[in-house]
């Protein structure tokens, strides 16, 4: 009996086994896709669930898919919060797609390493065509394609394309002023920036006194005033600092505001700095031509980033990057040991990306993109996000309408920032009613929000995005904030 299950063990490669699991495997995920509006959408265990429910210790003798699936379904899905959901509104959205979920299996299926261009030339060259066809698509200036000194490149996340291009600026200044004036460098950014560019600060050893949060209000709906960086800029010169790189933001996490590119990026090219575009978020709505003027000014920019796996139907992770000067990149983060060294990497006449990241190694993640580009094509995905910013165009406009509700920050994208309006400007009761709303919405496992402060206001945030959400799903949201902080009200006044 025991040689026997030893005989059905699954094989570590096998063709056939693969085709009968696989199928079994999509068969689970469809399965789940088709069912996911019945999960509560944020998960409701306790911490350390999972111990009380797997054993100790791996099994000494192989168990079928059945048995693992069956766990699954019992013991791990009632642990996860569904992203996927048409009900997730929390944080931004992190797209899947029948394209994208085909380009991950194939890139699984592959299982190529492609850290040069040698270790599998399809890897490198599709994701350079790719990244040329999608800054065609955001209509980059032509300095950011693959044919000149600059060029794209796809990155896990945001945080590690902030933490390779804050290096190559790093080293490059360090190149001009030598190695000893590292104390002396500085960081500009807004307080929205992402938390992100602080700890690509830490690991790059910028000091984080000289990390500059520049404050920003409602006045400009919180995007960065050029006037405060150049007077940071100008007390700093002045105090014999250095300089050196600057982080503007389209779309920033609390509220999409967005900052004036050209006005910031005329400041750092007078000052030699590096000026980095996050656009995590809202990048992917900048391939619609009436959207694209908040990318305007990324001329000025020295590098740019959005994030396909955010709200363009491109499965996690898929960051995509795009550089002037890649050489800035590759002085910074090259190694060329000799069991790396090939003749076509000798000569200059490839890409080698491994160059252009953190680690060594890397995905075929180019696959993914490409099949989603091809398989839905730019107008279909142009009006994907159309839609989305329609349903958060509909909603503020429901928020808008009930009188117990305000609108914190014009939307801008399809991102809704609100609140239960203030009596009496009663600032800490509302922050409190505030905060006891949002506990009921995500306890209840109807849907699942996130928050935000916004000058000392504690804002609940609707970022309308999954692929599967429609306008229903929305007034069902809806519905459920209104029962929920019509309960809170009476409660209060009781």
């Amino acid at each position: 009996m025991e040689n026997g299950s030893r005989n059905n063990a699954l094989k570590p490669m096998d063709s056939e086994q693969l085709r009968e699991y696989g199928h079994q495997m999509v068969d689970f995920i469809a399965d789940y896709y088709k069912t996911i509006e019945t999960f509560p959408v944020l998960s409701q265990v306790q911490p350390g669930y999972l111990h009380n429910l797997l054993p100790d210790s791996p099994p000494d003798q192989p168990e079928t898919l059945e048995q693992v699936l069956d766990d699954v379904k019992e013991k791990i899905l009632p642990g996860v919060t569904h992203w996927q959901s048409p009900s997730f509104f929390a944080y931004y959205p992190a797209n899947s797609s029948v394209a994208g979920f085909l380009g991950e299996m194939l890139s699984a299926g592959l299982n190529i390493i492609g850290f040069s261009w040698v270790s599998s030339p399809a890897a490198t060259e599709l994701e350079m065509i790719v990244l040329d066809w999608f800054a065609k698509l955001l209509n980059l200036p032509e300095q950011f394609l693959s044919k000149g000194n600059g060029g794209g490149v796809i990155q896990g996340t945001a945080s590690e394309a902030i933490l390779v291009v804050l290096i190559a600026a790093r080293d490059k200044v360090l190149r001009r002023v030598g190695k000893k004036a590292l104390e002396k460098l500085v960081v500009y950014s807004s307080d929205q920036t992402h938390s992100s560019l602080l700890k690509a600060c830490q690991i790059a050893g910028i000091h984080l006194e000289n990390c500059r949060m520049l404050k920003t209000d409602s006045s400009t709906n919180y995007a960065l005033r050029p006037e405060s960086l150049q007077e940071a800029v100008s007390g700093d010169l002045e105090a014999g600092l250095i300089p050196f790189f600057l982080c503007g933001t389209v779309g920033t996490t609390s509220s999409t505001a967005v900052d004036p590119l050209a006005a910031l990026g005329e400041i750092a090219k007078r000052n030699e700095m590096w000026f980095h575009v996050d656009a995590a978020y809202a990048g992917s709505a900048c391939i619609c031509p009436e959207y694209r003027q908040h990318i305007d000014g990324v001329e000025t920019a020295d590098s740019f980033n959005m994030n396909a796996h955010k709200w363009l139907l491109t499965n996690f992770d898929c960051s995509l990057l795009w550089v002037k000067d890649q050489y800035a990149l590759t002085e910074a983060l090259s190694t060329n040991p000799e069991f790396l060294k090939n003749k076509a990497s000798q000569a200059n006449l490839v890409v080698d990306y491994k160059d252009w990241q953190i680690p060594l190694g890397r995905r075929f993640r180019s696959l993914k993109l490409w099949m989603v580009l091809r398989l839905y094509g730019a107008e279909i995905l142009k009006n994907y996000i159309r839609n989305h910013i329609k349903l958060a165009k509909d909603f503020e406009q429901l928020v808008s309408q009930d009188p117990n509700f305000e609108v914190v920050t014009p939307r801008i994208f399809s991102l809704v920032c609100f609140r239960i309006a203030p009596v009496d400007n009663d600032e800490k009761t509302c922050n409190n009613l505030n905060r006891n709303l949002l506990e009921a919405l995500n306890s209840s496992g109807k849907l699942f929000i996130s928050h935000t402060i916004l000058s000392g206001k504690f804002v609940l945030r609707v970022a309308i995005g999954a692929p599967l959400t429609e306008e229903k799903h929305v007034m069902e949201a809806w519905k459920v904030i209104q029962e929920e902080a019509s309960n809170i009200l009476a409660s209060q006044v009781n």
